[in-house]
């Protein structure tokens, strides 16, 4: 039996409030010279190609700062309903968008609203109106139950303390036979209960 692992003992609201002023530095001063890789160059690190690059608006690649690719996983389908957690100023969800366009859309979750407004932003740069952004939590979704095909996310699911909350509300918000393309950051021994419970580096 495997033994139980314990929670983070972080305070939510305190830790919402630094992702979210973090990330709203980020979108207002992408070149502010970060401690973490952001923009078209950790993009291509990442795998996403030139041209998908280049597709998107250049103020939406310069905030990008995932950990991963999830596209590199499964292309979408046309005509997918697709959720992205955490869609900072939108980079996957644009280029989901065109993946499942004309019929397919897209919902982009986010908890900070001025990332949000560079998404808005990117969409109607690019006439892209199968992009809908919501603000909310990954713990409480804004969206509706068995409504959704994929659930993108890109180094996001390591920010939220309570994962399995996460993970049941993208049980909640799939449809059946739906799947997960999740790029994040994956650890692989126990974190010492010390660091789990230091708040400073949850944000990074």
């Amino acid at each position: 039996m495997a033994e139980e692992v314990a929670a983070a003992n972080v305070p939510r609201d305190a830790l919402r409030e630094q992702i979210r002023d973090r990330y709203s530095s980020l979108a207002a001063e992408p070149n502010a010279g970060w401690h973490f890789n952001v923009g078209k160059s950790l993009a291509m690190m990442l795998g996403y190609s030139e041209d998908e690059i280049d597709s998107v608006p250049p103020e939406i690649a310069e905030t990008f700062a995932g950990t991963g690719n999830p596209f590199s996983l499964e292309r979408l389908r046309p005509g997918e309903q697709v959720l992205d957690l955490g869609c900072g100023a939108g980079f996957d969800t644009l280029l989901a968008a065109r993946q499942v366009a004309p019929h397919g859309r897209v919902v982009a979750v986010d908890m900070t609203q001025a990332m949000l407004d560079k998404a808005d932003t990117g969409a109607a740069r690019l006439g892209l109106d199968n992009v809908e952004t919501r603000l909310g939590f990954a713990e409480n979704l804004p969206v509706e139950s068995a409504s959704i095909d994929v659930v993108i996310s890109n180094g996001v699911v390591n920010l939220c303390p309570d994962k399995l909350a996460v993970m049941r509300e993208f049980h909640r918000v799939l449809k059946p036979g739906g799947r997960l393309q999740i790029a994040d950051m994956v650890v692989h021994k126990e974190i010492p209960q010390e660091v789990k419970d230091d708040i400073d580096l949850w944000s990074g």
